[in-house]
């Protein structure tokens, strides 16, 4: 074992008290976060002496499983198996003392507490913290999450987000308000169908399309794809092709695991889903598509778009998306998986399967309700609240509004829904 990796796994052997283990295998991961900076992380597997090791290679109970930034030395993630511990010099809480655990979280972390995060609930051996900037929410959804047993043990302990400092943020006044934002509100309003599984049928609702508003009220934010807009490489070209291309095309199957060297961890080498995809490599993975579609999908022809492109490991995905989609609320998708180095198509993923459980679903027969009447319907039910986004082109983050809305309208009964019902 390498002494870099040897010291990381000794500190935390004596930090959370695993005399009483013995470390049953580890492994180097790496991802990019969304400044485009590679985060190197230690996964360590500690299995309890004592506890005879299942036959499946699953993690007996009472396991320790650690994730740690090898760079920060800071823990990511703190896993006992099924909330069960044998490190009886571990971690302890037993007081049950909140503001003592948000001081060790304080420590751990070097996040401060009601500025970076908050708790947001509280329950019998368990701490969840959502990630703030000032009390404003921050959208990637950070969270810490802490839990421990009856006697006090820790059992759980995760960190996820980024947190922002002062010299990320952009600090303006909030200033948007719903009654000043013209006809957004209402234009944000669409007709969706979806499922009633009780039923059998897709229901027509109309419903609010989620984003953020700058505070300029300058630009509008997807909220679906926000967090890893800057991975993906926009395309949204039409593939055509004149005939059939002979050979077959053979699945293989993908490797999810990724081999890293101690050097490459510890000189922090730039992970490749870090680069953007080149104008040549767009071409050379276009020509790989309109292959593979027109030996898998040859009745298809104009039928696709490429969305996007983006890097998973030693993989560029490319994301299609059929033309024209109907108003269901799960659309028709292909993923292919081409290697990247030279591009060649390894795999696919289609969700017609799944769709396809829907074709027995009754469809809808008339839309009795116009938007305008369903946005009369809904507009008290709007909300309006400031979050932190990140802006890839200012490489801080900007003071946004979310306009959001839990309920729907029924475009046929009129109905007010609720769309935790679907």
């Amino acid at each position: 074992m390498d002494r870099r990796i040897n010291d990381l796994v000794a500190t935390t052997k004596e930090k959370f008290g695993l005399d009483s283990y013995y470390l049953k295998r580890y492994r180097l991961n790496r991802h990019v976060n969304i400044f485009q900076k590679t985060i190197y992380t230690l996964s360590m597997e500690w299995f309890p002496y004592d506890v005879e090791e299942p036959k499946d290679d699953l993690n007996p109970v009472g396991a320790a499983v650690i994730e740690m930034d090898i760079h920060s030395c800071q823990y990511v993630s703190v896993i006992f198996v099924q909330d069960t511990t044998y490190a009886k010099e571990g971690i302890n809480f037993a007081n049950r003392d909140i503001n003592y655990i948000i001081n060790w979280i304080k420590q751990e972390t070097g996040l401060n507490f009601e500025k970076q995060f908050q708790l947001q609930k509280e329950e019998a051996g368990r701490l969840l913290f959502n990630e703030v900037f000032e009390g404003v929410k921050v959208s990637s959804y950070g969270s810490i999450e802490i839990k421990y047993n009856h006697e006090g043990d820790l059992t759980l302990f995760s960190v996820n987000g980024h947190f922002p400092t002062d010299d990320m943020v952009q600090k303006e006044t909030y200033t948007l308000k719903l009654d000043k934002l013209e006809n957004l509100p209402k234009d944000l309003l669409q007709l969706i169908n979806f499922p009633s599984y009780e039923e059998e049928k897709l229901v027509p609702i109309y419903g609010v399309e989620e984003v953020y508003i700058t505070n300029d009220q300058m630009r509008k934010i997807p909220f679906e794809f926000f967090f890893d807009v800057n991975a993906y490489t926009p395309i949204n070209e039409k593939i055509s092709y004149d005939q059939e291309v002979k050979g077959l095309f053979e699945q293989e199957d993908i490797n999810p695991i990724e081999e890293i060297t101690v050097e490459q961890a510890f000189s922090c080498e730039k992970s490749p889903e870090s680069y953007p995809i080149t104008k040549e490599e767009q071409e050379a993975c276009l020509l790989s598509v309109k292959e593979l579609l027109s030996q898998k999908y040859p009745n298809d022809l104009g039928r696709w778009i490429l969305k996007t492109l983006h890097r998973e490991k030693n993989y560029i995905h490319a994301v299609l998306r059929l033309d024209n989609q109907d108003h269901f609320v799960f659309h028709r998708k292909i993923t292919i998986i081409l290697d990247a180095t030279n591009y060649r198509p390894i795999n696919y993923i289609d969700n017609k399967m799944m769709l396809d459980m829907f074709e027995k679903f009754q469809k809808p027969t008339e839309i009795n309700i116009s938007k305008e009447e369903a946005y009369e319907k809904l507009k008290n039910y709007y909300e309006l609240q400031p979050y932190y986004v990140y802006d890839f082109e200012q490489k801080q983050y900007i003071l946004c509004g979310k306009i959001d809305c839990h309920y729907g309208v029924n475009a046929v009964t009129g109905e007010l829904v609720s769309f935790d019902d679907f």
